[in-house]
């Protein structure tokens, strides 16, 4: 028990830059009392104590903000960070080493009792603040989930989920936020660097439409100047685009924020 315990402490002073001593955080992080009084819970949820691990959740709800069915399934070294309003379903199951941070809901979209109803999050899971995980599907071990976003669907291993509905981007796409994470050591909110698919998609499709003006730009002038060269009346209409007038970077700009 202390073992673990010490593990527990550990992990949150190698992923939160604000903790100091394991003093510290063992009198004043609330995600730990709600791991600690879970286990409590869990263990009489499992010896058919339904009642009282149940009235344990629900004094660790009111002491620390954190509501965790006992019935769920919580691995090792997982850290609630901040985690006021974090709501944990009964068949919710947390792999070791994730990170849940603030208003996030690991909730159901079934109401067949006794089913999977609740998300399975595999080792090292990173949820970020507001994010909604919601049914009985599995994020894979190392995603992470954008914050506020809304998953309802199954995440790959190493994905990132971001958005409302969520959108996957994958591993191998999101090379640039690792290389940050990597400096800082942790990943933390599930943060990417401007990857959002759909703001990709945007920036494509601006780009594309600046590169066809500057083609159809370059046309007009080539006819003219073949036109002045033959001392011809000039073939370009009046209305023709000779000069670039789109404005890409400003629409970038705004599809960045």
């Amino acid at each position: 028990m202390f073992s673990r315990l010490k593990s527990d402490v550990q992990c949150i002073l190698e992923r939160d830059p604000a903790a100091r001593t394991a003093w510290e955080v063992l009198t004043c992080y609330p995600g730990v009392h709600a791991v600690l009084l879970h286990r409590l819970a869990h263990a009489c949820w499992t010896h058919n104590f339904k009642w009282l691990g149940r009235f344990i959740s629900h004094l660790a709800r009111f002491f620390t903000g954190i509501e965790i069915h006992p019935g769920a399934k919580i691995g090792e070294r997982v850290f609630f960070d901040h985690a006021m309003g974090v709501v944990v379903g009964e068949t919710a199951e947390i792999g070791d080493d994730c990170t849940i941070y603030q208003g996030v809901t690991l909730g159901g979209t079934s109401l067949y009792k006794g089913a999977k109803r609740h998300p399975t999050l595999g080792r090292g899971v990173v949820v970020g603040a507001g994010a909604q995980v919601l049914g009985g599907f599995t994020v894979g071990d190392g995603a992470k989930v954008g914050s506020n976003a809304v998953v309802t669907k199954p995440v790959p291993a190493g994905a990132t989920a971001v958005g409302n509905p969520a959108r996957i981007i994958q591993a191998e796409l999101d090379v640039k936020r690792e290389e940050v994470a990597s400096k800082m050591g942790f990943s933390a909110y599930g943060v990417t660097q401007n990857d959002d698919p759909l703001s990709q998609a945007m920036r494509g499709l601006i780009d594309n439409a600046a590169t066809q003006e500057h083609q159809i730009s370059m046309l007009w002038q080539a006819l003219e100047k073949l036109s002045s060269q033959r001392n011809e009346s000039t073939v370009v209409p009046d209305d023709a685009a000779v000069q670039e007038h789109f404005q890409a970077d400003k629409l970038n700009q705004l599809v960045g924020k």
